[in-house]
């Protein structure tokens, strides 16, 4: 009953929401609903037996319990910067978007503990319908764009998905003799599997489910939806959504783990990850929006996951522990932006120089954050990072380690020719200091919160956490009996 009660906790508090006739009253239910979530996933996690018996619909195991950890903490740290932003707005009705926030959570989260590729497929695209209306909430012409662009390139990339996950049922009918689509039961029977239907709709499901992650040249929705979406919904785009995707993608690798073909697996995911890097690398040089900056770098983060499931040993276990920090690390980086550009008005580089100066936590926050999502040390994105690099060497890679770093090194130099400006640059003076809305210590306090806990990573990796991490990247790794 646990698990259900993780998923239907924010649907019931949406609904409550909705019901609420005032709106200074349900921002509360926001961190409300998520922080008690975030207690019942910690239990969940902590349970030393199956809390769902065998071949259910729903079930936790390392992947799932990762993901759905790093989901539910992220979710709750931005709950508490909701107050704060809702309160620089009184006046605005937001009785859709706290209700549309909550079901997000309770759809990233069945996402998590589905157990049946058909429930899996109905969680990932519920995430798409009820975040749309959180990325049209600025209800302008480039939102409404940005919106209609993330529902049809998403809305595609789950239709391929559904025909990858009929396609590998038509395997197990082919094979096995029973169209099961049951993780467990695929899992134990895939070696038996048609394999031309098999790598059929596991290519399906990584072009499907990639879409939604954003990998290249697969992310066209990206740089338009986190532009355009306020900083909160951001962070849970790139720091929630992706994982949910990225998630999505491991069960498939599962299965062709299982199934014996986790090298054609394991190419395709390489192809995709390096072309990630190279596009993010492209698009990042001279880009003087911040967040569209920030969504290139959330590309190139995918590649990064990527290319450490494709690589495997190590590096897999690096891409578990970069998933937690990428995540951590971009809401800190998009609630930050998120102040910036409501204080001044303005996501261009050359409208919000000199910000430190104007915003010091805010500000601050966002140099480290770039400093952080960039690999420098000693946040714990640079243990991660390397531990994917010692990974590629360790697999006999060369030629991929150098690609690998030279990528990050020109992205690294792209956004810092935009993060230094708008933070250390000359103040921008033209008509005197801009008089936009203030730091306050929700808003200033969330995304700071954030990064130190991805600092304090850098210097102190929990044990529960480590074990965590290993256990994720066992399942990717050890073929089942």
């Amino acid at each position: 009953m646990l698990l259900e009660t993780i998923i239907l906790l924010p649907a019931a508090a949406a609904v409550l929401a909705g019901l609420v006739p005032w709106p200074r009253l349900r921002p509360l239910l926001v961190p409300a609903a998520a922080l008690t979530h975030l207690g019942l996933v910690c239990r969940a996690l902590a349970a030393a037996g199956p809390l769902a018996p065998a071949e259910s619909m729903l079930g936790i195991d390392s992947l799932g319990g990762l993901t759905l950890l790093v989901v539910s903490l992220l979710y709750a740290v931005i709950s508490l910067y909701a107050l704060g932003y809702f309160r620089c707005h009184p006046d605005w009705d937001n009785r859709i978007f706290t209700a549309c926030l909550l079901l997000f959570l309770s759809a990233m989260s069945l996402a998590t503990l589905a157990r049946h590729l058909g429930l899996l497929w109905v969680a990932v695209e519920t995430t798409t319908l009820v975040s749309a209306p959180l990325i049209y909430y600025n209800r302008n012409k480039f939102s409404i764009e940005a919106t209609w662009k993330y529902l049809l390139l998403c809305s595609v990339g789950i239709a391929l998905a559904m025909l990858g996950i009929l396609f590998i049922a038509y395997a197990g009918l082919l094979g096995h003799g029973e169209a099961n689509i049951q993780l467990d039961h695929l899992l134990a029977s895939a070696r038996f599997f048609s394999v031309p239907w098999l790598r059929a709709g596991f290519v399906f499901l990584l072009v499907g489910f990639g879409t939604k992650m954003g990998l290249a040249p697969l992310h066209t929705w990206k740089p338009d939806a986190y532009g355009e979406a306020p900083g909160l919904v951001g962070g849970l785009l790139a720091g929630g959504l992706t994982s949910v995707a990225f998630l999505a993608i491991l069960r498939a690798m599962q299965i062709m783990t299982a199934a014996g073909e986790q090298a054609i697996a394991r190419q395709c995911l390489l192809a995709l990850g390096v072309t990630s890097l190279l596009f993010a690398a492209l698009f990042v040089i001279r880009q003087r929006d911040i967040k569209r900056m920030l969504a290139y770098s959330s590309v190139e983060h995918m590649g990064i996951l990527a290319i450490g499931v494709a690589v495997g040993g190590l590096a897999t276990y690096g891409a578990m522990f970069h998933m937690f920090n990428n995540a951590l690390t971009k809401g800190a980086l998009f609630l930050s932006a998120g102040n910036i550009h409501r204080h001044y008005g303005s996501k261009r580089q050359c409208e919000i120089l000199g910000s430190l100066s104007v915003l010091p936590v805010s500000a601050g926050v966002f140099l480290a954050g770039f400093l952080a999502i960039a690999g420098s040390p000693p946040f714990a994105v640079f243990l991660s990072e390397f531990s994917i690099l010692r990974g590629i060497f360790a697999a006999g890679h060369p030629l991929l380690s150098g690609g690998f770093i030279l990528l990050l090194a020109v992205i690294f130099i792209g956004m810092a020719g935009t993060v230094l400006p708008v933070t250390l640059g000359p103040t921008y003076n033209e008509t005197g200091t801009p008089g936009g809305h203030r730091e306050t210590l929700l808003t200033a306090g969330a995304p700071l919160l954030l990064l130190l806990v991805v600092l304090a990573m850098g210097f102190y990796l929990p044990t529960p956490l480590h074990t965590l991490f290993s256990q994720a990247a066992s399942l990717l790794e050890v073929t089942p009996s």
